[in-house]
């Protein structure tokens, strides 16, 4: 079974070298974050409680234009409580698991196709592990203050990000390109998502999707 169709952070790496040396308990309790992944790009939301994390949620969006995936975790006191997962697109596929306070599996559901399927004791145990894989990929870009950006492109070269302010993110030539040609290719405006960190910026996707439409909100997530 293929879990997941993010796997690794392909430029993490390079984020590092952008990052400074931070905590992410400096930050607000509210956060986005994101990588590049070897097919395409995940965009992280978290929200801490008590200096722990609440709520964990990865949208995937591959490079080929292919179903979207959104991941939602939930902890309660440090422990996995559940795990929620949507496959959009042809194959639409929906996954639902909760777990006790032991971590033992106390519910499980996955829709596929208009039919319901059990998932083996070895895909729950992967789902639990890619939790924890994407809750430690979080807390490394959280220490770098890697912090993922979203808004509307403008003709001129700035951004009105989903919180109403303009901005001018550094992008090099090969990323305004990229750009240019969605805006080309686009009927309407342009949305783009970028990373910010002290070293740096890099651009995450241009789309011509309005990606503040469904952007979480602190107050609801």
């Amino acid at each position: 079974m293929k879990l997941s169709a993010f796997t690794r952070p392909l430029t993490l790496a390079m984020l590092m070298l952008l990052a400074g040396c931070s905590s992410h308990s400096d930050l607000p309790d509210f956060t986005a974050s994101g990588y590049l992944a070897d097919r395409g790009v995940v965009r992280i939301w978290r929200k801490n409680q008590h200096q722990q994390v609440a709520h964990l949620m990865t949208v995937y969006t591959p490079f080929n234009g292919a179903a979207t995936e959104t991941s939602d975790y939930l902890w309660q006191q440090d422990k996995l409580f559940s795990v929620e997962r949507h496959v959009a697109g042809d194959k639409p596929e929906d996954v639902m698991l909760r777990f006790d306070h032991d971590g033992n599996l106390s519910f499980m559901q996955r829709q596929l196709s208009g039919r319901r399927d059990a998932l083996t004791p070895d895909e729950v145990a992967l789902y639990q592990f890619d939790a924890q894989r994407m809750l430690k990929i979080s807390d490394d870009l959280l220490s770098g203050s890697v912090l993922l950006k979203q808004g509307s492109w403008q003709p001129d070269g700035t951004v009105i990000t989903c919180q109403g302010k303009r901005v001018k993110p550094e992008m090099d030539e090969m990323e305004l390109g990229h750009i240019a040609r969605q805006q080309r290719d686009a009927a309407g405006p342009v949305s783009i998502a970028w990373l910010e960190a002290p070293g740096g910026t890099q651009l995450l996707m241009a789309s011509a999707s309005d990606l503040c439409k469904t952007e979480p909100k602190e107050e609801g997530f």
